[in-house]
């Protein structure tokens, strides 16, 4: 697999003001996990805005059944891996990296130590769950630091047996409202991106529109979120478990052009920044 450096060397590297922008204008934003070298610079390549070392490592590279067993090490080891491959091509992709579980739980100190360990990998931006109160302390403590912070509310899979399974969140009045408190909450507390997983299309989009300062990622929540993300594995069709409904084999989709991973990657770029992807059809939650 070839990587032809003069695609990523063309696009001027994504900053927070950037993403901002395009938040603004109304461009979709494109997020792919990534979890080594190549397939960083390839996806870089394609077109994609943000890559994600996720914790879903924990299942498409190690073989867990969940995230909750990855460890702050796996997490420094892949986000080192993935950023000497965009450096590799100069690349333009904005990285965020999971905060693993228990790796930020405790205090606000040791959320900054796990921080700091990520973004001297060379992550830009480190992600965490949940939206109580402690959450929002830990988000602004670390802004205040100089750390940019993505939140995730919605599905959040680090307690997914606190949930009671990967079941969709913000169903009814008050779990909708929950949500919208704890959003804004985290806008406030500094959080400069927000990812929806598994919330109904309908609010995951009323959710953008009230969020005037951070753009909403959504996996498994409509198109009307500022952006989406997909798990690079199930994009492609390739997944130990069962395929969640809300995915799009990219590798099928992009099966009237040249094959290849760099093309079904460019083409969920695409599908990204025209809206065909996701079909809110799938969403109807």
């Amino acid at each position: 697999m070839t990587i032809p450096p003069a695609t990523a060397a063309a696009r001027k590297p994504l900053t927070l003001p950037r993403l901002a922008g395009m938040h603004v204008r109304g461009e979709k934003i494109a997020m792919l996990t990534a979890y080594d070298a190549t397939f960083a610079a390839v996806a870089d390549a394609a077109g994609v805005d943000c890559l994600l070392v996720g914790d879903s490592l924990g299942m498409v590279c190690q073989g867990r059944r969940g995230t909750a067993g990855v460890t702050l090490e796996a997490m420094r080891y892949h986000t080192d891996s993935v950023a000497r491959g965009l450096r590799r091509v100069q690349g333009a992709a904005w990285l965020v990296a999971d905060l693993p579980f228990g790796s930020y739980q405790a205090s606000r100190e040791q959320a900054l130590a796990s921080a700091a360990e990520l973004v001297r990998a060379g992550a830009q931006m480190v992600k965490l769950e949940g939206g109580g109160g402690w959450t929002v302390d830990t988000v602004r403590f670390l802004v205040e630091r100089g750390i940019p912070v993505c939140a995730h509310l919605g599905l959040t899979p680090q307690t997914v047996h606190a949930l009671g399974g990967f079941r969709v969140q913000g169903r009814g009045d008050a779990a909708a409202q929950q949500l919208r408190q704890e959003a804004h909450a985290l806008q406030e507390a500094g959080a400069s991106m927000l990812v929806l997983e598994m919330v109904p299309a309908a609010l995951a989009a009323t959710l953008t529109a009230g969020l005037a300062h951070c753009p909403t990622i959504g996996i498994g929540a409509g198109r009307g979120t500022a952006g989406q993300v997909l798990v690079l594995h199930d994009m492609l069709g390739m997944n130990l478990g069962a395929m969640p409904k809300f995915v799009r084999n990219f590798m099928e989709a992009a099966a009237d052009a040249p094959p290849g991973i760099a093309h079904a990657l460019a083409a969920y770029v695409r599908a990204v920044k025209d809206g065909s992807f996701p079909d809110d059809r799938l969403h109807a939650w």
